[in-house]
Formats: C-alpha cells, sequence, structure tokens
C-alpha cells in the first residue's frame, strides 16, 4: 500500500504542476546560481512534505484510534468504498454540500500568508511558502489522506503522506527549472488516468480489508492466524 502512495504522487503530480504550478513558478529562487536554486527548491518541496507529514500524522492517529476499537478491516473498506465513490459520482452531487464552509476562514488566512512570504526573499521563505502549500485544499491530497486514514497508526499514516508528497516532487522539480514542458495532449492523457488508478487503490484497500487471505495484499486478521497456528499444534 505504501509504494502505491508514490505512485499516486507520481501521476498525480500532473495534476499538481496544474493547480500547485503557479506557486512554484513564482518562487523567489535564484535565477544566476543552480545551486543556490536546488537548495532552494529542495527546502520548498521539504516544507511541502513537511506539512502532509504532519497531515498523515494526525489521520493515522485517528485510524489508529478505530483500529484499538476493533474497526481496522471495516476503516479500510470503508476507505475504498469512499475513494471509489469520489471518482464515480457526479461532481454536481459533491457540490450541493459546501463541505469546505467550517475551514473557510482558516484556508483564507494561509493564502492571505502564502501571498506574503511570496513576496519575501529571506531564508526562510521557501520553507514557509513550501508548508503553507501542503495544507492548501486539493482533491488528491484528500484522496492519499483516506490512505493515511486507514494505516492504522499514527507512523504509517505520516509515511503514506510523505510517499505521496515524494512522488510528486520530480515533476514539480522539473516545471520550475523547465515550465510547461509536457504537451497539453499528454496531460489530459495521464490526468484521465488518474481517476482509474484512485478506483484500483480503493479496491486494494477493500480486499485488504475484507482479510480473505492474499499474501501482502489481502491478509487474515491476526486473531484468525494466531487461532489457526493454535488448532495446528493442538
Amino acid at each position: 500500500m505504501l509504494l502505491s502512495a508514490f505512485i499516486f504522487g507520481l501521476l498525480g503530480s500532473f495534476h499538481c504542476v496544474g493547480m500547485c504550478g503557479p506557486i512554484a513558478f513564482v518562487l523567489p529562487v535564484d535565477r544566476h546560481s543552480n545551486s543556490k536554486k536546488f537548495v532552494q527548491i529542495f527546502i520548498y518541496h521539504f516544507g511541502r512534505i513537511l506539512a502532509y507529514a504532519i497531515i498523515g500524522l494526525l489521520f493515522g492517529l485517528l485510524g489508529k484510534g478505530l483500529y484499538l476499537f476493533g474497526m481496522q478491516q471495516q476503516l479500510s473498506v470503508a476507505v475504498g468504498i469512499l475513494m471509489i465513490l469520489a471518482i464515480l459520482l457526479p461532481q454536481r452531487s459533491f457540490n450541493k454540500y459546501n463541505f469546505s464552509k467550517p475551514v473557510y476562514r482558516i484556508i483564507s488566512k494561509v493564502k492571505n500568508r502564502l501571498g506574503k512570504e511570496l513576496k519575501k526573499k529571506t531564508p526562510d521563505t521557501f520553507l514557509s511558502v513550501g508548508f503553507l502549500n501542503g495544507f492548501l485544499p486539493c482533491g488528491l491530497v484528500y484522496m492519499a489522506v483516506f490512505g493515511a486514514l486507514a494505516s492504522g497508526n499514527a507512523f504509517q499514516g505520516s509515511l503514506y503522506m510523505v510517499l505521496f508528497g515524494a512522488g510528486t516532487i520530480p515533476l514539480m522539480t522539473t516545471a520550475i527549472y523547465l515550465g510547461n514542458f509536457v504537451s497539453g495532449k499528454v496531460r489530459i492523457k495521464i490526468r484521465k488516468s488518474i481517476p482509474y488508478f484512485v478506483v484500483l487503490i480503493g479496491l486494494l484497500f477493500i480486499l485488504r480489508g475484507m482479510g480473505i487471505g492474499i499474501p501482502y495484499i489481502s491478509p487474515k486478521p491476526v486473531q484468525q492466524e494466531i487461532s489457526a497456528n493454535y488448532s495446528c499444534h493442538k
């Protein structure tokens, strides 16, 4: 499942270039020194991934709480279903409900703060911009959060989000250096493939929650394995 996080970030980075690209393109990087520019971009990505790690940590803790109540399998199935529904249901079905209202003011403050940081050229600018960028609302990040929630503990949840963020680094970095280097047709094809990959991940989560005994994909619950081993020795 952790590998799926990196692949998801890698494919989703084409979406990221479109959504977060404008922020990356206006980063006040040093245009005269490639070494300084590289370090500045690295710090920007570090800030983004740090934000993702915190988000994954929080949702991983939430998932751990559900795990302690014996709901790990049900949670994995529920997350898989939610991921698939988010792709299959028409967008207008979600537009009926404004889920962002409770956090709209927070998001607005993040955007305002982000705008102020982009105007600065201090050493901490790139870390601050990346960190704030990581908290901006994004559909792909929401999908990754589902994965962190189903991870079952804080470390795995944080790691899931870190790998997702790491997957976005290659294309985002290339975009900063080269600009719009991928043709529109290629970007459209890749973006169209992302929903299929999300559905595939959702199915994997459902299979994992079912615990039907497929190694690495859908292992049996620990309680069942212990009972089976006990019966054999008896």
